[in-house]
């Protein structure tokens, strides 16, 4: 019978014959760890940025914020829901045949690994190019880029992550459990139907998508904000910029380090259609690597912010023995100002409307 299309017996088969055995007292023990630690960061995270938005209802940072509340809270959800499933299998010895006779859970569960694992690549994408729109085009994002559309984008990403992840019982593709017997996913082992490399190459394609445009559109805000930075000498309000960018590319960094592997490794599984005996460690290994992405993501927020960084620049300086430049690119920060310049240098009817304020506040 082809386990694959028998829900009721899907996976089965590897409980029998596994040669991927994992310390139970360890595995539960770094399950608990992963799963509190990621919570707590997460559920800081979330303060952090939900004070931030009540502080900067401006367009221009508030849908920035919004998105990454958004990919903040999927990574809550994902620690939450994952990790509780993975340590009740674990607190079960594993014994998948006991409590999973129709399936439900390992489908359940594998439903939830492919939803939290590319909605958090989504939306990093979708963060990357928002902002890179409000550095090309203030205008345009000042007046199209609204609270509501961005809830719009959201629940797009979220839709089409769901839609991938049921994708397989759409098509009566039952989720696979893996040789470890602690998680549930596409089927690894002896893939020969096209249908099961279909999956894990659109997994891995995907990810990897999501990544290339958070690239591609990072570098294109960066080399615009240095060439504004460099022919400009108005550098007020181009502080925020500067501080998202940076936390930008400290969560493409991470999510390159975290998912390059498992992306790697199961693009790998589909193409060759066979697996090495040292591939249930790799997998293994892997996942664990995907995992830290959504434990350093909020310590992003947490660690690069503006006063974090002034001071963190403070103290480098102090101890290099360097003399602290004035600050007042980061001191005079203020969103409305950045919008006012982004108007007057392309709006030629509002010079006329100059304030010569920022004249008097650069003497200061």
């Amino acid at each position: 019978m082809n386990s694959s299309k028998s829900p009721g017996l899907a996976g089965f088969g590897v409980l029998k014959n596994t040669t991927c055995h994992t310390e139970k007292k360890i595995s539960v023990f770094f399950s608990i760890i992963f799963m509190t630690v990621g919570i707590l960061s997460n559920s800081l995270a979330i303060v952090i940025l939900m004070k931030a938005y009540q502080r900067f209802r401006q367009k221009s940072k508030a849908s920035f914020l919004l998105l990454a509340s958004g990919l903040v809270v999927t990574d809550l959800f994902g620690h939450l829901i994952n990790g509780a499933i993975a340590v009740f299998v674990y607190a079960s010895d594993k014994d998948w045949i006991r409590f999973n006779q129709s399936n439900i859970l390992c489908s359940v569960f594998g439903i939830c690994m492919v939803f939290f694992g590319l909605c958090p690549l989504f939306l990093g994408s979708v963060m990357a190019v928002e902002r890179c729109i409000g550095v090309t085009k203030p205008i345009f994002h000042s007046t199209k880029m609204t609270s509501r559309h961005v809830k719009m984008m959201l629940t797009m990403v979220c839709l089409f992550a769901v839609l991938i992840a049921l994708l397989p019982i759409l098509r009566f593709r039952a989720y696979q459990i893996q040789a470890s017997r602690t998680w549930c996913f596409y089927k690894t082992e002896h893939v020969e139907d096209w249908e099961d490399r279909f999956y894990l190459l659109l997994f891995s394609c995907l990810g990897f998508l999501a990544l290339a445009i958070s690239f591609l559109c990072n570098a294109v805000t960066g080399i615009t904000l240095l060439r504004v930075k460099f022919k400009s000498q108005q550098r007020q309000g181009r502080s925020h910029h500067f501080e998202m960018i940076i936390q930008l590319l400290a969560i493409m960094c991470v999510s390159c380090i975290c998912w390059s592997p498992f992306l790697v490794t199961m693009a790998r599984i589909g193409i060759n259609e066979g697996r090495s005996k040292e591939t249930c460690e790799t997998i293994l290994f892997a996942l664990r690597m995907a995992t830290w992405n959504q434990i350093l993501d909020p310590w992003v927020y947490i660690l690069l912010r503006k006063a974090v960084l002034k001071n963190l620049y403070k103290i480098t300086s102090g101890c290099c023995g360097v003399h602290v430049i004035n600050l007042h690119m980061w001191e005079l920060s203020s969103i409305k100002n950045s919008l006012k310049i982004a108007a007057i240098s392309e709006s030629p009817v509002s010079s006329k409307q100059i304030n010569p304020q920022p004249l008097s506040s650069r003497g200061q």
